[in-house]
């Protein structure tokens, strides 16, 4: 099991060829000189070809892809050794790959001519050390951020209340959310109403039901009765997504379990300490779990519903309305990271970008394993589900129009629900289109696509009656 789950780049794995001479990344050599076309430097590292070895600006701006290549590869490592450790490790080619798979780099050349100057450049944004915020992450020691204009500060919080409570005190400027969590906020459940907005989905599929190891052979979740769960937030697909799962299967959620609120990074202890029986969480705490030998994956949830959205990216309607264009360069910056993430050959190099510390802080084995989806079970199984995490960002209304449906199902909003009008004015799917065809994407047609849950189909036309349609509920 070690061997098979060893850290990427290391001396056996065939990617170790360090340099392609033949084609070499381009970047300035850390000794401080310049050296020919054709040679790299005496540090090891190849050197920036004569066109870029000048002082003008204007003549580095208007340079190859190469240049915006090497700029990445400098934003991603900016301390000499360890850049030319990873180039090493993974090799050049790799590098370049991950790089040229996401940057359509003509439509970001001619963005660059066409967009406003930035409102407000200095941003704070919040984030749950979880993989689910990997492109919002990814976009600043990749660069995205920085190529738009924007000098970001990316906030490590605590849990998702403190995440709430800092956009509507207006000390974050945007946000990693869980993707309920904006229309909540704009309809004024669990907080004072504020005027929240989806721009973009960060993540789909990536949580699971994990459970105490002592519970192995309790595999039914009707013989589930009396366990107690932890989900990280009321208004959470995980939160909607268990109680779905368990109805299903003929248990209450309001009264055969209980059901707890616990930030995602105590879930994990709160399992090893018999506080919980299980969790319905995000990533990497599933696997965590796993690497920790306190805990199995019951099941992904992409079992339960294949695509569904977990976490967002968003901001408050009066944030865009005073800063159209940061909200713009913010948009495209993640977008561009959603797409290199949602990339299935970049996952490994992913999983280093987002481990240190000052991210989500975990063994890089544990998320190589969540990214790329070949993973040990927990019960001696070794599992290969490449689609176990997803990051694609389109931010359908028919999903909104679910999650409303299951916060009129469960008592979390009493009363007519409008379903369409709040999903239209929160999911900005229209905006979404916008910048994902200026970045060079081909935009999804429609708003309200249909989707299966555990075998159900949902239509989003037809939200009241889904709702009515449930067995199991909570009853006014």
């Amino acid at each position: 099991m070690a061997n098979l789950f060893k850290p990427f780049g290391s001396s056996s794995d065939k990617r170790h060829d360090a340099y392609d001479e033949s084609r070499p990344l381009l970047m300035n050599c850390s000794c401080g000189k310049t050296h020919s076309n054709e040679a790299s430097g005496p540090c090891g590292e190849p050197s920036l070809p004569s066109a870029l070895q000048t002082n003008s600006i204007q003549s580095i701006e208007q340079s190859s892809s190469e240049f915006m290549e090497a700029a990445f590869i400098k934003a991603l490592f900016p301390v000499d050794s360890v850049r030319r450790g990873f180039l090493k490790s993974v090799g050049v080619n790799t590098a370049r790959a991950a790089i040229s798979s996401v940057l359509p780099l003509s439509a970001l050349q001619a963005m660059a001519e066409e967009r406003g100057s930035n409102e407000k450049k200095d941003l704070k944004i919040g984030f749950i050390a979880i993989t689910c915020a990997s492109p919002l992450i990814m976009a600043e020691p990749l660069g995205f951020y920085r190529k738009e204009g924007l000098n970001v500060q990316l906030m490590k919080t605590a849990g998702w209340a403190l995440i709430r409570d800092k956009m509507i005190n207006k000390e974050h400027d945007a946000s990693h959310f869980l993707s309920p969590m904006p229309l909540a906020m704009s309809m004024g459940l669990g907080s004072n109403q504020i005027a929240m907005n989806v721009a973009s989905i960060q993540n789909t599929n990536g949580q699971a039901i994990t459970l105490h190891l002592k519970h192995k052979n309790l595999r039914d979740p009707r013989q589930w009765k009396g366990f107690k769960f932890a989900v990280p937030f009321e208004y959470s697909m995980h939160n909607f997504l268990l109680r779905y799962y368990l109805a299903e299967n003929g248990v209450n959620p309001d009264t055969d379990v209980q059901i707890r609120v616990t930030p995602p990074p105590e879930m994990v202890a709160n399992l090893r300490a018999g506080n919980i029986d299980g969790f319905l969480g995000p990533d990497p705490f599933n696997q965590r779990a796993v690497y920790d030998e306190v805990g199995f994956i019951h099941m992904l949830s992409k079992e339960i519903w294949d695509g569904h959205p977990c976490c967002a990216f968003g901001m408050s309607d009066e944030f865009i309305k005073q800063n159209p264009n940061t909200f713009a360069s913010l948009y495209r910056a993640v977008l561009t990271a959603s797409y290199m993430a949602n990339q299935d050959k970049d996952r490994e190099l992913i999983a280093k970008v987002i481990s240190p510390a000052q991210y989500l802080n975990q063994p890089e084995t544990v998320l190589t394993q969540v990214l790329t989806g070949k993973f040990a079970d927990g019960l001696g199984g070794v599992k290969s589900v490449p689609d176990r995490a997803g990051f694609d960002p389109v931010p359908w209304q028919s999903m909104a129009v679910w999650m409303l449906t299951q916060m009129k199902r469960w008592g979390y909003v009493k009363g007519d629900v409008n379903y369409k009008q709040i999903a239209e004015k929160v999911f900005l799917l229209t905006d979404a289109k916008k910048y994902m065809a200026q970045a060079g994407f081909k935009p999804p047609e429609g708003a309200y696509k249909k989707f299966k849950i555990m075998g159900k189909e949902f239509d989003p036309s037809k939200a009241e009656e889904y709702v009515n349609s449930f067995s199991i509920s909570k009853k006014a």
